[in-house]
């Protein structure tokens, strides 16, 4: 099924054509950076959108990883606060873990995707440990008649106060990164540049101190762009890559580093992309393979931070963890398991209605040991096999109907630590994709086995 996508930012800003993406290896994880390894778990901060807008929501959502690649949106994939000052809604959200181990919360005060609106103020939380949300207030920045994008905030400890950078057009006439500085994220002073290439940019994100250099990355023409100083002054960085992007083009970068490797992620309007290295003073980053990360769904510009082991425990416990999966082709990565016209298939992310690819795997309707695949929004219906294509049909309460919708989940034919699923009926059968249809086929082939493989993920 095809939809229009929303309005992107890059449409709007006439940005050149996108940067060609030249390198689409896999590295392998787990290699050496050029820091000290992060082995914390992590939070992504982000907003919600789908091409329909049914999954729409410019509310702060939570999801938490182990290793940042494989997201759990917390809260049922709702969000855990909404603005009530302002615009009523927040895109660009942003955590900034705090010199004294607290957090805040900062967001572009913006609901929907009129770019032409102007705003001097951002939307500002407290949080102890990222289950309650105090204090909120819009903060203002500047004076100017223009708006207040995707706002970050980083400690300088030569000036003893956070730096706060965000997206404004100044007197340039174009999109600038600029800068205020504060101790408190109630009063800041007065703003200027803090990077200006000489040509409209958006979406500053920075990584402090990584042998003695700082990266700053940003949406430039397009692609992401980065720049770097061994000073965290403003007007001290200069830019030294020449940008990646997919075809269309992408935004909202993030840097983040896990396990010996740093990450640089950004939405395609809301696809997320995924690039890697060992090492961030070459510029050079290598295509992540899809298989091994999964963006919460309908993430839409996020922002990634390493926090606490007890931190992480804790807003599990508060915020629950999905009542339901979603599962990823192996061999298809893009492609995730819904149901069109009652007909199972795979389809590329996004899409909607996204609920179609929402599924509660529940004890075998047939066999308590295996398992069967009850729809989010249609609780009465299962996939099940008819003349060996799955469908969604409603549970008649026969026995027929029972062995064809329930299923043995085996480790993937592919890869173990996959799964596949063996058709209780017909146990000579696993699930698979042909032509991206869903099915129960004999498997004997290599292409057969990648065709039977999923990930059951969120």
């Amino acid at each position: 099924m095809s939809a229009t996508p929303l309005p992107s930012r890059r449409l709007f800003l006439g940005m050149a054509a996108a940067v060609p993406l030249s390198t689409t290896g896999v590295l392998t994880l787990g290699s050496k950076s050029a820091s000290a390894a992060t082995t914390s778990p992590f939070v992504m901060a982000y907003f919600t959108q789908s091409p329909r807008n049914l999954g729409t929501d410019y509310g702060l959502h939570l999801a938490v990883s182990t290793d940042a690649l494989q997201w759990m949106p917390l809260n049922q994939n709702n969000p855990v606060v909404t603005p009530t000052a302002g615009d009523g809604g927040l895109r660009d959200p942003f955590i900034l873990p705090k010199q004294d181990g607290t957090f805040v919360v900062m967001a572009t005060n913006l609901k929907g995707t009129d770019w032409t609106k102007k705003t001097p103020y951002i939307h500002v939380w407290d949080s102890a440990d990222l289950r309650s949300f105090d204090n909120y207030r819009l903060l203002k920045l500047h004076d100017m008649a223009t708006h207040t994008w995707a706002p970050e905030a980083f400690w300088d400890p030569s000036r003893g106060q956070y730096a706060l950078i965000y997206s404004a057009v100044n007197s340039s006439g174009h999109n600038v990164i600029m800068v205020n500085y504060t101790t408190d994220f109630q009063t800041v002073t007065a703003p200027q540049v803090f990077f200006d290439p000489g040509y409209d940019i958006i979406d500053g994100t920075l990584t402090k101190d990584v042998n003695g250099v700082n990266y700053l990355y940003y949406k430039g023409r397009n692609s992401l762009v980065g720049a770097r100083s061994t000073s965290l002054a403003p007007g001290s960085f200069t830019q030294f890559t020449s940008g990646l992007a997919p075809q269309g083009g992408i935004e909202g970068p993030i840097l983040a580093e896990a396990s010996g490797t740093w990450y640089l992620w950004g939405d395609a309007n809301a696809l997320f992309y995924t690039w890697q290295t060992d090492d961030l003073s070459t510029g050079t980053w290598t295509a992540t393979d899809r298989r091994v990360y999964t963006q919460p769904l309908n993430s839409k510009h996020a922002d990634i931070k390493p926090i606490p082991q007890t931190v992480y425990d804790n807003m599990i416990a508060k915020w629950g963890r999905p009542a339901w999966n979603r599962l990823k082709s192996y061999n298809f990565p893009d492609r995730y398991w819904r149901q069109v016209d009652s007909l199972g298939r795979i389809d590329p992310y996004p899409f909607d209605p996204y609920t179609d690819s929402q599924w509660k795997l529940v004890p075998g309707l047939a066999d308590s040991s295996g398992v069967s695949f009850q729809s989010v929004t249609q609780p009465t219906h299962y996939l099940r096999h008819s003349f060996y294509q799955l469908r969604l049909d409603a549970n008649d309460g026969t026995t027929r109907f029972a062995q064809d919708a329930t299923f043995h989940r085996t480790a993937g034919l592919a890869d173990p630590s996959w799964s596949s699923f063996r058709s209780h009926s017909h146990p000579d059968r696993y699930i698979r994709h042909f032509n991206y249809g869903l099915r129960i086929d004999p498997i004997s082939t290599a292409t057969g086995r990648a065709d039977a493989t999923f990930s059951v993920w969120y």
